[in-house]
């Protein structure tokens, strides 16, 4: 089957998101989102308001998205081995470049096509941004 994939937290979902997600979607009918696990987000000092399991329900229910599945903690590359999607979208912000990630999986014998996502309203709709909004209003 093929099928594009996308990572993140999607702890606060907003606009932003679901245009990452219909971006992505437009490569190939199946949608797969990796959401990542609450011991990645403690390991990087990064806090969230919704578990794991709550974030992976939420992405879930959305309709673009075919599949929300959680990553792995220890091996961040292995659902991609796993799934072996055709296409990887990554976010607009994301620390990897298509080129370190295409090299990484190059060595596993794998070899997706690797696209960026274009930012939704840029320092609008980000997550940090919409959580500082959300926890600051009484």
């Amino acid at each position: 089957m093929k099928s594009v994939m996308c990572f993140g937290t999607f702890d606060v979902l907003h606009l932003g998101h679901l245009s990452y997600f219909e971006q992505a979607k437009k490569y190939e009918d199946y949608l797969i989102v990796v959401i990542a696990r609450d011991y990645t987000r403690q390991q990087q000092k990064k806090e969230t308001i919704f578990s794991e399991v709550e974030r992976q329900k939420l992405v879930q229910s959305l309709k673009v998205v075919d599949e929300a599945v959680l990553g792995n903690p220890d091996d961040h590359l292995k659902i991609i081995r796993e799934r072996k999607p055709t296409v990887i979208c990554l976010g607009y912000d994301q620390n990897i470049t298509e080129t370190e990630l295409a090299a990484k999986l190059a060595q596993d014998g794998l070899f997706p096509q690797i696209l960026r996502a274009k930012p939704y309203h840029l320092h609008q709709q980000k997550s940090s941004r919409v959580k500082k909004l959300i926890l600051g209003c009484s």
